[in-house]
Order: C-alpha cells, then sequence, then structure tokens
C-alpha cells in the first residue's frame, strides 16, 4: 500500500479547514471497508471536480470526503454497532488511494448530530468548503435523525447554489460471489468475513481483507513445532474473520511481502481460550531464515482463501502432519492466484 497520504491534504476537523477555500466537489459518507461502491462514488467525485474547471483553468476545483470517526452507530447504539472492516488509519490510506485531493475527517458526536440537514450543510458543505458540486449515493441520509436524502440535498443544492450528482449503487455482476446481481456493502463484507469466505470480501472490497497490529510474543508452540509464527496483539485492527487457517500475505514494516498460512482460532488442539492471529511465512530466502525477527513490528496481514475449518487434533504429530498439508495448500493457492 503507498504512502498515499503525503499527497492529500488531511483535516482533522473543522477548524484545520484553510480559510477562503475556492470551490470544491465534495461527497460524504462513513466509508466502512472503502469497498468497490465507495471507490465508485468517489472515482466520479474525482472526476466531478475535473469537469468542474474552466477550459485552461489550473488548478481544478478540489475534490473533498467528509468522514466521521467514530462511526454514528458507536456514539448512538454502540451495543448494536458493527466490527469496523478497518481502523481509522486503514481507512484514511484507502480514501486518500482513490485520486482525492482532501480529507475532512470530523469527529463524531451529539452535537453534530443534533444538526438539522440544512444546518450541517451549511456550516459544511456551504461555509466551509464552498462546494460546487455534492456527489453522492441515491441511499444518502445525513442531518438529526437521519431525516435528510437525496431529495433534501438537491432542494439545499437550489437553495445554495451547488449541483448534485446522484450515483447509483454498485452492483457486482460476472463474478464468482455473485450469483445475482447485489449491491456492495459493508455489510456483504461482514457477511463474508464471518463466514471464513474472504475470497468473497476480496471481490467485494476490490483487495485482500487485512488486519493490522503489532507482533507480540507467544506462547511460542509454532516454533517448537517448527513452524515460527507472528501473532498479533490484542490490539489489532480490521475485523477478524471466522476461525480457520488461511492462505494470504504478510507484509512488514519495510513494505516487504510474504508468503503466509494464517491460523485464526484458540488453538483447540492445546486447549487454548483467547483468540489469535498468527501468520507462519513461508518460503524465506535462506539467508532470511535466521535473523528474521518480526517482534515489535506493526505489520499487515492480508487474507487470501481459507483453507479449512479449526480442528482439535488428537496428538501433536496429526497436528504436525497437517501444518505440513496447510503450508503447501498455501503455496499453492498464492502461486494459482499469482498466475491468473
Amino acid at each position: 500500500m503507498s504512502d498515499k497520504l503525503t499527497d492529500v491534504q488531511f483535516w482533522n476537523g473543522l477548524e484545520e479547514v484553510p480559510r477562503g477555500l475556492g470551490p470544491t466537489a465534495v461527497t460524504i459518507g462513513n466509508f466502512d471497508g472503502v469497498h468497490l461502491g465507495h471507490q465508485e462514488v468517489l472515482t466520479r467525485l474525482v472526476a466531478a471536480a475535473h469537469e468542474q474547471a474552466e477550459p485552461g483553468e489550473q488548478p481544478h476545483p478540489q475534490a473533498v470526503a467528509i468522514t466521521f470517526d467514530p462511526h454514528p452507530l458507536q456514539v448512538h447504539r454502540p451495543e448494536e454497532s458493527p466490527v469496523m472492516l478497518t481502523g481509522t488509519a486503514e481507512k484514511l490510506q484507502r480514501l486518500a488511494e482513490t485520486g482525492i485531493d482532501a480529507l475532512l475527517v470530523l469527529h463524531y458526536n451529539l452535537d453534530l448530530a443534533g444538526l438539522t440537514p440544512e444546518e450541517f450543510v451549511k456550516t459544511y458543505f456551504v461555509d466551509t468548503l464552498n462546494a460546487a458540486v455534492v456527489v453522492i449515493g441515491h441511499d444518502v441520509r445525513f442531518g438529526r435523525g437521519n431525516s435528510g436524502n437525496f431529495e433534501t440535498m438537491v432542494e439545499l443544492g437550489r437553495r445554495y447554489g451547488f449541483a448534485v450528482l446522484g450515483v447509483d449503487d454498485f452492483a457486482l455482476t460476472g463474478h464468482s460471489v455473485a450469483e445475482t446481481e447485489r449491491r456492495c456493502s459493508s455489510t456483504w463484507v461482514r457477511e463474508a468475513l464471518d463466514a471464513g469466505d474472504v475470497a468473497a470480501a476480496a471481490e467485494v472490497l476490490g483487495r485482500p481483507h487485512a488486519v493490522l497490529g503489532e507482533v507480540v510474543h507467544g506462547a511460542a508452540r509454532g516454533r517448537d513445532l517448527g513452524f515460527p509464527t507472528a501473532n498479533l496483539g490484542r490490539d489489532s485492527e480490521g475485523m477478524i474473520p471466522a476461525d480457520g487457517i488461511y492462505a494470504g500475505w504478510l507484509v512488514d514494516a519495510a513494505g516487504a511481502r510474504w508468503p503466509a498460512a494464517i491460523s485464526v482460532g484458540s488453538n483447540p488442539t492445546f486447549h487454548g481460550v483467547e483468540r489469535v492471529v498468527e501468520s507462519h511465512v513461508i518460503d524465506r530466502p535462506t539467508e532470511a531464515v535466521e535473523d528474521f525477527d518480526l517482534y515489535g513490528q506493526h505489520v499487515r496481514v492480508e487474507f487470501v482463501e481459507r483453507l479449512r475449518g479449526m480442528v482439535a487434533y488428537k496428538g501433536v504429530a496429526k497436528l504436525v502432519e497437517q501444518m505440513y498439508l496447510d503450508v503447501e495448500q498455501t503455496r499453492e493457492v498464492l502461486a494459482r492466484l499469482r498466475a491468473e
């Protein structure tokens, strides 16, 4: 993942937005996961910003995405709030990679939630960002009690002088996960991860799903069995898929990308109780084997394909035999995907 945040203006709150900002193209959303549907809206936003420029005018109006932290459900109904697909840093990075010019992150609280649709639009879109065009999905909801919708935005655009561009739902068609058309959504990704279907999640996201965290010391059972693992700490970010064994990648702090057999679960063979994500990096160069130390590094673990569910084996020998098979299957899966 490239460091696109350095190329994007980042405003953490209203007070950081430059005064006298020129005309902009604006969109708004929670963008949990930044899946293909979100990416379609953001692509249209960037195009709309360029289309707003007069012939020969440089630079074009800026494409600005507004998002919230925390997610509104975590404020209003925390007991019903789903696990976020990504942490905030990962979300902002993914948003930055879409080609937008600026990100405005609003701290979501009850004061912000209490603004009427018109108060919200006038404060942020009109007075702060000087919006020339607003790009949104037809299912948008905003303002107090989610009382504002697409038609509300169109009416406010007439009142305050900005155009509104509606973006239709983005449906997956012709993909292995889409027997019938279904709109891309964060809910769909969560359902797939809950089922361990990381391949389906990747198709909706447009990339492999990832969990990010610091590598910490574990029980060292894998090392004792000949399969040393990099264990993520409890503070990892990103929704953890269903228990099982996966083929995937580990990206270290230097950006090196390593093939990995990934285990998610509580080590039932050893009567474990704590759920962990641990990655066994395979096929390292010979010279890197002895000094390959990931402890303390912040890494990303990318899930490509589920190999099997979690099983409690009767005896260590059976477990080790299966681990060799898991590594070989991981090799085959990743080789096949590289060849496609």
